[in-house]
């Protein structure tokens, strides 16, 4: 299984590039040091984190990446820890795009992931490498 320590670190990563948005300020010519400026992260071209997380998920083995899609299905849904077995079934039998695609798709995915790994070490399904649960 997925070590739950590489879950946390996705999910800083990810929850970084889901706060950014398009610049979309246009320059109207009025002064900018009275205009309203949005209070959110800018998603630059030089921003590399989408890029870095895709790479992430790719280097994982398949089942590794199941087990990522099958989390954020499991976090964001009333599905039971019990059905995890059924979650990752689904996920494996998943092929409309590629994982990391499908996944940053979703603006929640970093607490979906973290919804559904705290269900999993709840129901004793998962351990840290440490064997916490």
């Amino acid at each position: 299984m997925i070590d739950p320590d590489l879950i946390e670190r996705l999910s800083e990563k990810v929850r970084a590039y889901m706060a950014a948005e398009a610049p979309d300020i246009e320059d109207d010519g009025s002064n900018p040091t009275d205009d309203e400026r949005p209070f959110t992260l800018q998603d630059l071209p030089d921003n590399l984190i989408r890029e870095e997380i895709a790479e992430l998920i790719q280097g994982l083995d398949p089942d590794e990446q199941n087990e990522l899609v099958a989390l954020m299905w499991l976090g964001r849904d009333d599905t039971p820890a019990s059905e995890w077995e059924n979650l990752l079934q689904l996920a494996k039998e998943r092929d409309e795009t590629p994982d990391e695609d499908y996944l940053l798709s979703h603006p929640l995915l970093a607490e979906y992931w973290n919804d559904g790994l705290q269900k999993l070490l709840q129901a004793g399904i998962w351990e840290t490498e440490d064997g916490e649960r």
